[in-house]
């Protein structure tokens, strides 16, 4: 079927191999089935899966010995073993040396969905549509499965081929220049220059003369006439990045440009026309700018013919392994270390994490653990101290049930001095049921005989 995950399973007990072929068919995945390692190395490339589940103990090429083959190969491609011979000592080393899940035989069917599930997730595997036809070398650099992103990209592409102007509005760190370079390449002018500018961390006084060009002698320091970048991207794509940095007086100047498609060199009388399809981004409330003066109408309405939104990093969440397995195997190769991928608890760590700034946040810390790792799975632990996350994680919902049983009977016996009759009356239980209750958790009633409330 189109768009589903396919999953190679490798046991040599054919009624394995037949039941768990059943059980992930009947929730929509692709099985294709190997009787031996061997078998699975042979037709890897045929099958492409997303995920591998194989037996441990098998005749020949047991199941670490065929992961090993495929973590060399396909680093990030997530495995699951399965054995009736499991032991702690082989699950722990399995774990460390990249393994996904380490499932002991017999098994309950919706645990192993369960991992299987969180396996593709966590990984960031991308179920293919083998029926796509649409060439997609224009967003290559754009690395997403979440619908809400695919549904930005769908009307970049939809806009592309116009000569409108484009105005992408997202959060620091979120990749407006990806996208509006995307846009580019998806144009008519993609044979042309995409120049990118940032209006903020230009000083207000040398902006127009990088827009605009200058002449010579035009102002102290302008010891030779300078093009600007306007006409450096003449008959391609000029990006404005926060543009609502730019000052009023610099807004009115493009406004112009923008009507008259000319410019006018900082120092010169004669404007010279410029071809360039102009697009826009930034993180502030433009609309509120305008409503307090600082960012003109006219010229928001001249950028904003078409308008992007971009999610957050946070509004994407599906998107973080996929990001973070792709940037850990680019620095891998920039510091040529072995990385090879992330733990389990590392993946749910980063997938969890707040995002204030977002993919470039992302990639900062995939670089800060990818320099630090000395193995080549990627501890959690490194992790949390790269996002300087000293809050514990949340307790499992036994613990935190206990924990919260305690504390209301604490509190009772705080109320009632350790009045055991009259606590029990307060929590609705019988005085039986309630000593229990206290035993369970070692508290005696004694101690609060003189609590004050």
């Amino acid at each position: 079927m189109a768009n589903a995950y396919r999953i190679l399973v490798v046991d040599d007990d054919p009624g394995v191999l037949r039941l768990l072929s059943i059980r992930l068919k009947s929730q929509g995945y692709e099985v294709a089935t190997a009787q031996s390692g061997e078998e699975a190395l042979s037709n890897f490339t045929g099958v492409r899966p997303h995920l591998v589940i194989t037996d441990l103990r098998m005749d020949g090429m047991d199941g670490m010995t065929l992961f090993q083959h495929l973590r060399d190969q396909h680093p990030t491609l997530p495995v699951i073993i399965l054995t009736a011979h499991g032991s702690i000592p082989e699950a722990v080393q399995a774990t460390k040396n990249g393994v996904f899940g380490f499932i002991t035989k017999p098994f309950e069917a919706p645990y192993l969905l369960q991992q299987v599930e969180s396996a593709l997730r966590l990984s960031g595997a991308i179920p293919t549509d083998e029926d796509a036809t649409v060439d997609n070398a224009w967003r290559e650099h754009i690395i997403t499965r979440s619908p809400e992103m695919e549904d930005v990209l769908e009307r970049a592409r939809m806009v592309a081929p116009s000569e409108a102007s484009v105005f992408i509005h997202g959060e620091s760190g979120s990749g407006k220049e990806l996208l509006a370079r995307a846009v580019h390449n998806a144009s008519r002018r993609a044979s042309g220059a995409f120049v990118a500018v940032n209006c903020g961390a230009i000083p207000e006084n040398l902006l127009e003369s990088e827009l605009f060009g200058h002449k010579k002698g035009s102002f102290t320091g302008a010891t030779s006439d300078h093009e600007g970048l306007f006409h450096a991207a003449d008959g391609g794509t000029l990006f404005l990045d926060e543009i609502g940095d730019m000052p009023l007086s610099l807004q009115v100047k493009l406004l112009r440009v923008l009507q008259e498609q000319q410019i006018r060199p900082v120092g010169s009388t004669n404007p010279v026309p410029v071809d360039v399809r102009i697009i826009s981004a930034t993180h502030r409330d433009l609309e509120h700018e305008m409503g307090e003066g600082r960012f003109r109408e006219d010229l928001y309405y001249r950028l904003n013919v078409v308008s992007l939104a971009l999610p957050s990093l946070a509004d994407r969440r599906e998107d973080i392994p996929l990001l973070a397995n792709h940037f850990l195997q680019q620095l891998a190769q920039k510091y040529d270390k072995p990385l090879r991928g992330f733990a389990q608890e590392a993946l749910e760590r980063l997938v969890s994490a707040p995002w204030p700034g977002n993919v470039r946040q992302l990639y900062n810390v995939v670089e800060q653990v990818a320099i630090l790792s000395t193995t080549p799975i990627v501890a959690d632990e490194l992790v949390r101290k790269a996002l300087r996350d000293d809050t514990p994680g949340l307790p499992a919902f036994a613990d935190a049930r206990r924990d919260f049983e305690r504390d209301y009977l604490v509190k009772l016996l705080q109320i009632t001095q350790g009045n055991v009759t009259q606590a029990a009356r307060l929590a609705k239980r019988n005085r039986t049921e309630f000593y229990k209750l206290l035993n369970r958790h070692e508290l005696n009633p004694g101690m609060f005989k003189h609590a004050r409330t």
